[in-house]
């Protein structure tokens, strides 16, 4: 009897998870005497470990909530957040033992990210340092990476779940932000809000992760299971705590958002109306803010900032036009420049030249593409999650772990659960015909 590529791939995936459950746990009895605390940490990778080989979606199911925590995992020479971390984790089992085969549309974004992954090499050649190596392997996890843990969840008929636990999780950070901010405000200060609680968080990251789970609930596509009682009361905290930032970025990537969902449900287009009407007050505030920016004279806000930055960051790029000065070369001592662009494209010009920004077009414009064409049940909030997304990075920085790893993760789960869609109507219509027939 022949061996198919699946059942290769399950047998591997499943000896791998063997290994490395036995691993884990003779390192725990190793730890036991000397470090109990980080052998109990490792005990509790066992037990998921076990459980990954019984329900192989268990750790990109964990993955969801935990894909928003920003602290950092040290430890051992190693330091990377929690949701890297957990990002890394899940996909093994994703990629290994995720239902196949992948769906044409998911098949095209991977593709894209090789094209921009092979256009960066040249960066790496021209720029041999660790960070850039480091760098390279890290945005291809947080793309491709992300994409096939979404797949995961969302192929094996586990979208509900997997997003209820992100929005949970979103609904966690949220709450707090909102009432450090009224705190804030009872005490006179009406500036911009730092979430301390549960970790420390910079406005921009906390407004514009909170997009992604605005731009869900908006949406709130029948596969997600949450009714209007439940849907818009999380849907208005979250806006709450957007809005207490301050995060401009956040609120152009959210106003893009709510217009791609509404003008895309062609059955409730009074919700285009809505979102209009809402949007128009949130570039009133964009503009309020900038103007008294720009009014104050101060060269050292945001604003003055960001146009010194943009001005900057293009002559970094004239310098090395072609390859760039390499990935995260701002981290480097004697850089053309120490800070991170705080714009997608001049980011990749001045790591990558020309070259990689030319394959970050072509993700980019293929995603969207790609994303445009699949069937509006399942692509209009995948495609309000990458609008909105790219969006927010003409005025912020790009290649930040979980804000790219969380729309791709999302977008994952949108294409996994379209494609289950589409597998079951088919089977239901070859079922019909057989019925027919017989």
């Amino acid at each position: 009897m022949t061996v198919g590529w699946r059942e290769i791939l399950e047998r591997v995936g499943v000896g791998a998870l063997v290994v490395g459950a036995l691993v884990l746990t003779l390192g725990v009895a190793w730890l036991v005497p000397e470090q109990p605390i980080v052998a109990l940490g490792v005990a509790a990778l066992v037990l998921v470990g076990i459980a990954a080989l019984v329900q192989p979606v268990t750790l990109p199911l964990l993955a969801m909530p935990m894909i928003v925590v920003v602290a950092r995992a040290a430890g051992g020479g190693v330091d990377l957040t929690v949701s890297d971390a957990m990002l890394a984790l899940a996909f093994w089992p994703a990629v290994l033992l995720s239902p196949r085969p992948f769906s044409p549309e998911l098949r095209s974004l991977l593709w894209l990210n090789v094209i921009y992954q092979v256009l960066t090499l040249f960066t790496l050649i021209a720029n041999p340092f660790t960070a850039n190596t480091v760098e390279w392997f890290h945005a291809w996890l947080l793309v491709s990476g992300a994409l096939l843990v979404g797949w995961a969840v969302g192929a094996s008929g586990h979208a509900r779940l997997g997003l209820s636990l992100f929005l949970v999780a979103c609904l966690l950070l949220a709450v707090p932000t909102i009432a450090q901010g009224l705190l804030q405000y009872a005490s006179g200060n009406f500036s911009a809000v730092y979430p301390r609680y549960p970790w420390p968080m910079h406005k921009n990251f906390i407004g514009t992760l909170l997009v992604s789970p605005a731009l869900i609930l908006y949406a709130r596509p029948s596969w997600l299971g949450w009714g209007k009682r439940w849907a818009l009361p999380a849907f208005l905290v979250i806006l709450g705590a957007i809005a207490v930032s301050q995060s401009r970025q956040a609120m152009v990537g959210l106003a893009v958002g709510l217009l791609v969902v509404s003008l895309r449900k062609h059955d409730e287009r009074r919700r285009a109306t809505i979102a209009i009407a809402a949007i128009v007050p949130i570039g009133y505030v964009i503009l309020t803010m900038i103007r008294d920016q720009i009014a104050s004279g101060n060269e050292h806000n945001s604003w003055f900032q960001r146009l010194e930055w943009y001005v900057d960051s293009f002559q970094i790029w004239t310098q090395s036009p072609w390859v760039g000065h390499g990935l995260r070369y701002w981290t480097q001592p004697g850089a053309p420049g120490a800070f991170q662009p705080p714009n997608a494209f001049l980011e990749v010009a001045a790591s990558a030249g020309l070259v990689g920004l030319a394959g970050f077009v072509v993700l980019w414009v293929g995603t969207l593409v790609v994303l445009f064409r699949m069937d509006a049940a399942f692509g209009t909030l995948a495609l309000a999650l990458a609008l909105s997304r790219i969006a927010v990075a003409q005025f912020d920085l790009f290649w930040v772990s979980i804000s790219v790893s969380v729309p791709f993760l999302l977008i994952g789960v949108c294409l996994g659960v379209g494609h289950g869609h589409g597998v079951r109507g088919t089977a239901s219509k070859q079922s019909d015909a057989v019925g027919v027939g017989g």
